[in-house]
């Protein structure tokens, strides 16, 4: 008799989840962002959360919920419930940076469930031509060495990929720059132009239209190889080896999300991303689409940890 009751219990769970599954979602799904609204982590899950949101016939809700480098966010997802209506789409800081950065996290990044990544995105040298006149990387490189210390970093945040750019940038370009760090892309994008900071290292998702404007100087890319709809834009890695730093833009779901919403979510989000008006949108923010499995998007976040970790490590970085 125990052995049957073990039975229909597993039973009983089981068809529990594939109900759930089936039907979801039958109510809002709300995905936190947590960085501001008006930069390209805002951006994506907007593009597929909308497109989701026609699929699926409910509302696909973006909540911003800022701080900490993405932490606060991030916690208050870990901490609800794992039934697939509470998501988190975020670039690499919550996920695989902040916990070799921070003595203390208010969440495990590596037990969020990985659903995708949806896009990612190269970094790119940005520059205010009001406050910085060298119209090349060697240039601005050899006018750094020269002024030391003087020269003004925007970042997104401490712990962010624009900051940990800048990091790697002063290692082996062997300069120093002055860190200003500000809360998100588009605040830090606003420094920039008002001639408050004089350079960023920044996706290109926003940036680019302000270079295409003439408000700001694209020197160089961060991506292993020119991008091909920047042909005549050169990367760093040409003068700098080995200088890469891309952001990326995934989802995930609380601890203990059962599977088979994991795997609906997946599904549906890479559905999306097949779609030509997705992927020109996407395009637009110059953003190159990822998707696949889960177990592809598990395997990428992890390799991804240990890349940031050895560049935190070699460039010595702390969180002041």
């Amino acid at each position: 008799m125990r052995n049957l009751w073990l039975v229909a219990v597993v039973l009983s769970v089981s068809w529990a989840t594939s109900v759930s599954a089936e039907d979801y979602p039958d109510r809002a799904v709300k995905i936190v962002v947590p960085f501001p609204a008006g930069g390209t982590a805002d951006a994506v899950p907007r593009i597929v959360g909308d497109w989701l949101s026609r699929k699926w016939g409910q509302p696909v809700v973006i909540e911003n919920r800022t701080g900490a480098a993405g932490n606060i966010g991030a916690e208050a997802v870990y901490r609800s419930p794992p039934d697939g209506y509470t998501l988190l789409s975020a670039p690499p800081p919550p996920l695989v940076i902040n916990q070799n950065l921070y003595p203390k996290l208010g969440y495990d990044p590596t037990k969020f469930e990985p659903i995708i990544v949806m896009a990612q995105v190269p970094n790119a040298l940005i520059v205010n031509p009001n406050t910085i006149k060298a119209s090349s990387l060697p240039e601005l490189i050899d006018f750094l060495r020269q002024n030391p210390g003087k020269v003004t970093s925007a970042t997104q945040g401490n712990g962010t990929t624009s900051h940990l750019t800048s990091e790697l940038f002063q290692l082996m370009a062997k300069v120093t720059l002055r860190h200003v760090p500000y809360r998100g892309s588009a605040p830090a994008l606003q420094g920039l132009l008002a001639g408050d900071v004089d350079l960023m290292f920044d996706n290109l998702g926003v940036s680019l239209p302000l270079v295409e404007a003439g408000k700001l100087k694209l020197l160089a890319v961060a991506s292993a190889t020119r991008m091909p709809s920047l042909p005549n834009v050169p990367t760093i890695a040409a003068l700098l080896p080995g200088f890469e730093a891309v952001a990326w833009y995934g989802i995930v779901a609380p601890p203990n999300t059962p599977k088979a919403i994991i795997d609906k979510i997946n599904a549906d989000a890479n559905e999306a991303l097949r779609q030509p008006e997705v992927q020109d949108s996407l395009k637009k923010l110059s953003a190159e689409i990822f998707g696949g499995s889960v177990g592809k998007t598990a395997k990428y976040m992890r390799d991804e940890i240990e890349r940031w970790d050895h560049v935190i490590k070699a460039a010595d970085i702390k969180l002041q």
